[in-house]
């Protein structure tokens, strides 16, 4: 655990939370004595979503609160240890299991804080605790609190500590902690690996922070083949095609599908899920120098096919495409890649919703499923293959980059697709990794997009 979710201790004494929908609370309104009444129409209280209401007794001490809940926001929880004093606190209500996860889960999330460059690190030990909702599944909890906290701190850290060399780390800290293998293939070795359009990317940001390969490997070889594949830019400047500063500036998220791949790698590890999982990070940081690059240079891929550099911005999608060739020759059973790729998913989608490419309908059904039930919204996006044609080079077999303005998402997830095979279940999500504010249980930064979602949706296609 990357942070304290501020659970009580068992037996710990503890004050009721009294949690309503505005309906409820009019009808308990209704029957409490006068006094209590005048107290909480005097507080102003009148249930609303997120809002509080401390409760004293005839004394002066107090008894208890008031909080407003909305039981289709999985957030709603999120609000209240900012708004209750110190000391332990339980939910006065016999919550059904998926109800009390989500209560103790967005309880845990709201704790979350990235402190690592603060002299003076924040002290909450006086906050409120919650006492475990009696139905919650806490390993569950733990489990995916912690996974993304992990990858709320990968994203959060800033390019200068964490470079390729430091992803590859904390992938060998997985495989240590779960008793997996993780292989890294550094700098030239890319190239005599055959995984040159990686270290085309990556070059030039060697040889301090040359690119690399993580492959990570866990679980039975006899169990079904699940592949993540995360992209790994941990800096992208845009290359020589030069980002804007202000489109520069938080770039150090861009390895945010990389982020994602490993929190959820470590959660599916950590439950002992019935998958072969292999995990495939492309890491590099996409400089500028003389070895950079350039526009209109032709690389080779693992694939075999050549690609003509429309933009070195367009540079995620180039060490995706090894990694997803790679992917590939082990015919796994579920292949899922994660990626910051591209500003027009976000054009379209805004920064809250990822989108989603597959071209399975069964697929991709799953997965939007998983996500509405787990509040961790995904919208398919569709892998419309006549703007194919956008992406046709002249002198080579396909160009990174289409010279059109529309439709710059499909564009990349139908690069993307020329390196996976028809028959492989694939799905391709385009995410944002990042809150541009701060809202409850989500503070300004990185985030784990996806990662609930498609956690419940592996364990649905995979039932141990």
């Amino acid at each position: 655990m990357t942070f304290d979710p501020h659970f009580a201790a068992d037996g710990t004494p503890d004050l009721p939370i009294l949690a309503f929908g505005k309906t409820a609370f009019k009808k308990w309104l209704e029957a409490q004595p006068s006094a209590r009444r005048g107290w909480i129409e005097v507080s102003g209280f009148t249930a609303e979503p997120g809002s509080v209401c401390l409760l004293p007794d005839a004394k002066g001490v107090l008894e208890g609160a008031l909080f407003g809940w909305d039981k289709d926001d999985f957030w709603s929880f999120a609000n209240l240890p900012s708004k209750l004093p110190a000391g332990a606190w339980r939910v006065d209500a016999a919550l059904p299991p998926d109800q009390a996860n989500n209560v103790a889960l967005a309880w845990a999330l709201a704790h979350y804080k990235f402190g690592r460059y603060k002299s003076k690190p924040a002290d909450d030990a006086k906050a409120a605790r919650l006492t475990w909702p009696a139905a919650a599944d806490r390993a569950l909890v733990i489990r995916l609190a912690s996974a993304i906290g992990l990858a709320r701190d990968l994203v959060n850290t800033p390019a200068n500590d964490l470079g390729p060399e430091e992803l590859a780390n904390v992938a060998a800290g997985l495989a240590q902690k779960h008793g997996a293998e993780c292989r890294v293939i550094v700098g030239d070795a890319l190239l005599d690996d055959n995984y040159p359009a990686i270290h085309a990317v990556g070059r030039a940001a060697a040889p301090h922070r040359a690119p690399r390969l993580i492959d990570l490997h866990w679980g039975k070889p006899s169990d079904p083949k699940l592949t993540l594949v995360g992209k790994g830019v941990c800096f992208d400047s845009g290359g020589l095609d030069l980002k804007p500063a202000s489109g520069m500036k938080i770039m150090k998220k861009d390895m945010g599908g990389s982020a994602v791949a490993l929190g959820l790698a470590d959660a599916i590890m950590d439950a002992k899920l019935p998958v072969r999982l292999r995990v495939l990070v492309p890491a590099v940081e996409n400089a500028v120098s003389g070895d950079a690059f350039r526009p209109l240079d032709i690389i080779k891929t693992r694939a075999g096919l050549s690609v003509e550099i429309g933009n070195t911005d367009a540079e995620g999608r180039l060490i995706l495409c090894d990694a997803l060739a790679e992917a590939g020759t082990e015919k796994p059973d579920l292949l899922i890649d994660f990626a910051t790729l591209t500003g027009a998913a976000r054009t379209a989608l805004g920064p809250e919703l990822p989108a989603l490419f597959s071209r399975h309908d069964d697929l991709a059904d799953t997965l939007l499923k998983a996500g509405t039930e787990q509040q961790d919204p995904l919208w398919r996006m569709p892998l419309w293959a006549p703007y194919r044609k956008m992406l046709d080079s002249k002198i080579a077999d396909i160009n990174n980059a289409s010279d059109s303005p529309f439709a710059g998402a499909v564009t990349a997830a139908l690069f993307l697709a020329e390196f996976v095979s028809a028959e492989t279940r694939w799905a391709h999500f385009d995410l944002y990794a990042w809150n541009p504010s701060a809202k409850p249980g989500r503070p300004e930064g990185g985030e784990a997009m996806t990662l609930r979602a498609v956690y419940a949706a592996i364990t649905r296609l995979f039932p141990s």
